[in-house]
This record gives structure tokens, sequence and C-alpha cells, in this order.
């Protein structure tokens, strides 16, 4: 989609991109070969496009997140998706003095975790492995906390969902947004962020593997599940384009989560601090 794209080039707005898309000039190619259908914007679309194929040859998907607003990110995906990982952490609660719990990456081929206390300082080489990182909410809570906590920057381009989510109607976390998708947690139903604290509590007084193993599969749920998210909100936005019978891509099969939720720590802790 990114070669497909102009709204990035200084001076070319969604609504000059769509009459270029209307007048034929579908790709960069396009307009390097039909220069005068640009008029008046031929010069910046040109030297736009000289600087975006060089940018897309060095892989710097920065560039261009840097450029389209967060609701257009999805065009990163299809040219950036063997260099994207899918990103969740858990942590303690929402103060300054909060810690990250654990974190799961999923990069579509292979999941990683990290716990703390364990190997979480291991999550930083891991990561620079990737150059776009894709998240829900990522921009407010994630990679802010990520960055606080490890005190560093992190430099990858950012494709936060919850953005093209709310930009296709779909709103209220990542959960509700699961399920208008038509996305199934089947036994990891019901847990949410607030029982991942519970369970890292438990985890903590106890030192009950089942319940570190539960609040990992829940959080190793999150990354799998975005890619299906990732997939099924691209193919969403393409079809308010031009490109909808061309562009679509097929949704991955879910991937195994590796780790398995135990339901007896999940129903004593719901009975415990959930009232019904």
């Amino acid at each position: 989609m990114l070669i497909n794209t102009f709204s990035h080039i200084p001076g070319i707005g969604p609504a000059t991109e769509e009459k270029l898309w209307n007048n034929g000039i579908r790709t960069w190619e396009d307009a390097i070969h039909r220069p005068e259908s640009a008029g008046k914007k031929t010069h910046a679309i040109q030297e736009g496009i000289k600087t975006s194929l060089g940018h897309l040859k060095n892989k710097n998907a920065k560039y261009f997140e840097d450029l389209l607003p967060a609701s257009q990110h999805f065009r990163l995906f299809p040219e950036f998706r063997d260099n994207c990982a899918f990103l969740d952490i858990e942590t303690t609660g929402l103060e300054t003095t909060s810690v990250i719990t654990t974190i799961a990456l999923y990069d579509g081929r292979s999941t990683h975790y990290y716990v703390q206390g364990e190997n979480l300082d291991a999550f930083l080489d891991e990561v620079q492995k990737y150059q776009v990182l894709v998240t829900y909410n990522g921009k407010t809570f994630d990679l802010p906390f990520i960055q606080k906590y490890f005190n560093c920057q992190l430099p990858h381009a950012h494709i936060d969902l919850r953005y093209i989510l709310k930009s296709l109607g779909l709103a209220g976390g990542l959960k509700k947004c699961e399920k208008a998708m038509g996305i199934d947690r089947k036994e990891l139903d019901g847990v949410d962020g607030y029982f991942a604290i519970l369970l890292w509590e438990e985890y903590q007084k106890t030192n009950n593997p089942k319940a570190l193993d539960t609040l990992l599969a829940y959080n190793i749920e999150d990354v799998i599940n975005l890619e299906t998210l990732m997939v099924k909100a691209y193919n969403l936005k393409i079809k308010e384009t031009c490109f909808s019978t061309s562009h679509t891509i097929p949704e991955p099969a879910k991937a195994m989560n590796p780790i398995k939720p135990d339901q007896q720590i999940i129903q004593k802790l719901k009975s415990a601090h959930y009232q019904w």
C-alpha cells in the first residue's frame, strides 16, 4: 500500500491523493511516467516519490510513520510485515511506582516472553530485531511505560491499532474490539488487565508457577490476537479505497498459544475479587 500512497508527501493531502487515484495514478511508478497528470503538484510529488523510494529501499518505516496520521499507519503493514513485532506488556498498575511484570512479543512466526525478576532485561536486545511494533493503545501506555522503565528510547515505527480501529468505528478497549471482529479468547474470556495484576500478586504471594503461566498465557494471547486484528483492520481500511479488489491480504491462521492458563487459579481469583 505504501507505493500507492501520496498523502505523506508534503503539500499532498487525502483529497489530492484520491484525485490522483481516480485519474489512474495508482502508484509511484504511474506518477513518475505521467508527471503532467499532477498539474501544479508535479514537482512536490516527483521529489516526494524520489525521497520515498530511498526510504522504502532502506526499510525506513519510521519515515512513513512520521508523515502519516495514526489512522493511516495500516499502510505500513504489508511492506514491513516481515520486520514487525506485536507487543503487549502487563504491569503492577498505573501508578508512577508501578513496574512491568511481563512482556510478550510475537512476530508472526515465534513468540517471546519476558518476566520480571527472570529475563525482563533481555527484551531490549530482542526488540531491536524489528523495525515496526504493533500495539493496541501502545502510544499512550505500553511504549511510554517501557521507555520510562528501561530509561531508553525505542526507535521503531509504531502502528497503534487503537487509532485505526477508532477510524472504523470500533472503540472501548482491545477485548471489546476483538469481540466485534469475531475473535474468541475461549478459556481466557473475561480475563482482563486488572485480573493480570491479581495473577502477578498471586504469583508473588504463593510462588505458584500456575499463576505465572496464566498471566503469560493472557499476555501472549494479546499479541497473537493483535496479528489477526491488524489484518482484519487493514482489510477493512482497504475497502475504503479503490484498491479493495487488489490489496486485501488473507487472514492468518491463529497461532497456538504455547502456554495454557490454569482454570482453577482463574476461578479462585474471580471468586475472591469479583462480585457477580
